[in-house]
């Protein structure tokens, strides 16, 4: 902020020496008689304020000045024109720091358009970053070809489930572990693309045929599994291993062909199967094999035909 200028008094006219005992002037006509009053009046110009805070307090105080000097009838000429002539030097004083304030408030907004356009580009590249790191933990959880939860999504899932149920003996819960029968033969015979083709056919089945709360996943290769961490019977849990057998086991097309797949699959039940994660999996595993050698469809683990 420029300083502040010093509007000076304007001059009052010095008074003539009297050789002669001072006699009444005379009056022309239309001219005001000077009064005690009007010369109080006189008196009272506004002195300039020095030390303003800024320019519009300064322009305020000009402003102001030059109306009770102009309101004063009797101001000699010489005065009056003092008076305007130091108001008129003020202002030209107050024009580089008005032109320097203008230009700080240019720079200053220049500034603000300048954070305001990095604070947009911090918050696009932080959208960014969040959505990277999404994809990133969706691709460490997930199967790249199926899109299903892979093996270590589901042992978190099933650590979890195994952490709640030892806070409630009565709770189950079941796992379910898929292989496809005779799936070598039909990747080998027609090629990869169609093996991945059909696991994903395969996928999109077991996802449709589980529960909201259920979950499946793909272990790797041709085999998955699916856990039932709400409590059911036997019964139910066969109900759910024949309607996962029915849903891959239907024809399905990949391009032109027209093929069949089923699968073979084991439960095993906690707690009275086990209660980790890899015993679960290893008896469930165990009961699949039982299940395909025997061209069972399902079964359930038992530990005295398994062990």
């Amino acid at each position: 902020m420029s300083a502040v200028p010093e509007l000076r008094q304007p001059q009052q006219p010095q008074p003539l020496q009297q050789q002669q005992p001072p006699r009444p002037p005379r009056q022309r006509a239309g001219a005001l008689q000077a009064t005690p009053a009007s010369a109080a009046r006189t008196r009272a110009v506004p002195a300039p304020l020095v030390g303003l805070p800024d320019h519009a307090l300064l322009v305020t105080a000009i402003a102001e000045r030059l109306h009770a000097g102009l309101g004063l009838p009797e101001l000699p000429e010489q005065a009056l024109r003092g008076l305007v002539q130091d108001c008129a030097h003020a202002l030209h004083q107050l024009r580089p720091g008005l032109a320097q304030a203008h230009g700080e408030r240019a720079r200053i907004e220049q500034e603000l358009q300048d954070v305001r356009a990095a604070l947009a580009r911090a918050r696009h590249e932080l959208a960014g970053t969040r959505d990277g790191e999404r994809r990133a933990l969706h691709l460490a959880e997930h199967d790249g070809l199926t899109a299903l939860p892979n093996r270590g999504c589901f042992q978190a899932r099933l650590d979890a489930a195994l952490a709640r149920r030892s806070t409630d003996a009565h709770a189950t819960l079941a796992v379910l572990f898929l292989d496809l029968d005779n799936f070598k033969p039909i990747n080998d015979q027609h090629g990869h693309q169609t093996g991945d083709e059909l696991l994903r056919i395969v996928a999109q089945r077991l996802s449709r045929a589980v529960r909201g709360g259920d979950m499946v996943c793909r272990l790797g290769g041709d085999e998955f599994a699916c856990l039932l961490a709400t409590p059911m019977g036997r019964g139910q849990l066969e109900q759910v291993a024949a309607k996962l057998f029915d849903a891959i086991s239907a024809p399905l097309s990949v391009g032109p062909l027209e093929l069949s797949v089923r699968p073979s699959i084991g439960i095993a039940v906690s707690p009275s199967d086990g209660s980790t994660t890899a015993l679960l999996l290893r008896h469930a595993d165990t009961a699949m094999y039982r299940a395909k050698k025997r061209q069972l469809g399902y079964t359930f683990f038992d530990g005295r035909v398994d062990a």
